[in-house]
């Protein structure tokens, strides 16, 4: 996965940006549970990059006031 930035995610809808969340922690807990079975964090960066990215749709959802 590559980093998105904040300009695409302002052209998505709310619904978008929502689903795009769900599958964006959906993703975390799967890098995450590779991590806790085999104590190795192989994937740090881009366990970041998931992390920053869900902060970055959740600012988005405040400012537009959808956030749930």
């Amino acid at each position: 996965m590559s980093e998105i930035k904040v300009r695409e995610l302002r052209s998505l809808s709310e619904s978008a940006l929502k689903t795009k969340l769900g599958e964006l922690r959906l993703e975390l807990n799967i890098e995450k549970r590779k991590v806790a079975s085999t104590g190795v964090a192989s994937k740090v960066i881009k366990t970041r990059e998931i992390r920053r990215t869900i902060a970055r749709i959740n600012t988005l959802l405040n400012e537009k006031g959808a956030r749930s």
